[in-house]
């Protein structure tokens, strides 16, 4: 547990970052089951590019959290036969764009699986992928590449924008008996929060309401609920309230939660990384003016990543949603 010890005996929070949340999730998890286990490319003895699994070798062994050859396709394809025989596999893509390769084994059989067995064989395996820009990486590096798997049936895709979620998110997607595309924004991995772990938050497909407001609703998820909850903040000191959504998955997607909203305050802007055109964006904003479409004063608008590929690190800061551009499109909104 993730917590300090007051001279009284009394438990205190201690200030987490999402990279510590995930590594927690992570050893505990290996601790709890003995089927799980975690590889990648340099997970092992390195830790982690991020340090997501510092110290998991030396408390678990070699046998539980190894380093693997520099092949995506053969590290997915590896942990589903290890899924299909009784483990647990996480495994790490350690990039965004780095896990393309492994895309035909995820689209054609990690994802297909129990539907092509009648339910006989599951495939209980995560496939963590820090993705998203904010730290000045170059192209490969930086890719918001979540369309591509909420896209498939048969995969379950989460991505965290807390440190509580992080570690919840992740257990429970270890826990799940299907595949899992946990998406981890590496622009948040050293965001702190004050925090006792383990944490239990909402399961999968159920949203969070991060802030509340009555003028518009900021649909937002990973590292976009941030400059949602900064925008919220801005736009407060000019009179418009926002509320802000984190829908926390992709896959399952909480209609209920949003619909909600937006039929209460009569107008959405939904907020990604990803490039805007047929992507994640799109499909919730179709999706709220199919279910919200009498209760909507304006047209549902979005703030996302330009439709080019991923700029050079100094110019990320143009390429990505920031506070601006959300105050923007709010004002672009049809108001009485």
């Amino acid at each position: 547990m993730l917590a300090a010890i007051s001279q009284n005996g009394a438990v205190m929070t201690l200030a987490v970052s999402m990279v510590q949340a995930l590594n927690a999730a992570l050893r505990d998890a290996l601790r709890a089951d003995d089927s799980v286990v975690v590889f990648g490319e340099d997970v092992g003895a390195l830790g982690g590019v991020f340090r997501v699994t510092d110290g998991l070798t030396d408390e678990f062994g070699e046998d539980r959290c190894f380093d693997t050859p520099l092949a995506e396709s053969g590290i997915v394809g590896f942990a589903a036969g290890m899924a299909m025989q009784g483990f647990r596999p996480v495994v790490e893509m350690q990039f965004d764009a780095f896990a393309y390769p492994a895309f035909e084994q995820i689209a054609s059989h990690v994802a297909k699986m129990r539907n092509r067995t009648r339910g006989t064989v599951t495939m209980p395996m995560v496939i963590r992928i820090p993705y998203g820009g904010g730290i000045g990486g170059v192209e490969h590096h930086s890719d918001s590449s979540e369309s591509h798997y909420a896209h498939i049936p048969g995969l379950k895709v989460a991505t965290p924008a807390t440190v509580d979620d992080a570690y919840s998110l992740l257990r429970e997607a270890i826990d799940d008996p299907d595949p899992v595309v946990f998406m981890e924004p590496k622009g948040l991995y050293w965001a702190k929060a004050e925090t006792e772990l383990p944490a239990r938050t909402a399961p999968f497909g159920h949203a969070a309401t991060r802030r509340a407001g009555d003028d518009v609703t900021l649909v937002a998820y990973g590292p976009a609920v941030k400059v949602a909850l900064e925008a919220a903040e801005a736009a407060s000191e000019e009179g418009v309230e926002a509320e802000v959504i984190d829908l926390r998955t992709l896959a399952p997607y909480d209609d209920v939660t949003v619909a909600k909203s937006v039929s209460n305050t009569g107008r959405c802007v939904v907020i990604s990384e990803a490039t805007g055109f047929a992507g994640i964006a799109g499909e919730l904003a179709a999706r709220v003016q199919q279910e919200c479409f009498y209760s909507l004063a304006a047209p549902v608008l979005r703030v996302t990543g330009f439709d080019i590929p991923y700029p050079p690190p100094m110019h990320e800061h143009h390429y990505l949603p920031s506070v601006d551009r959300v105050l923007d499109t709010i004002n672009q909104l049809e108001w009485d």
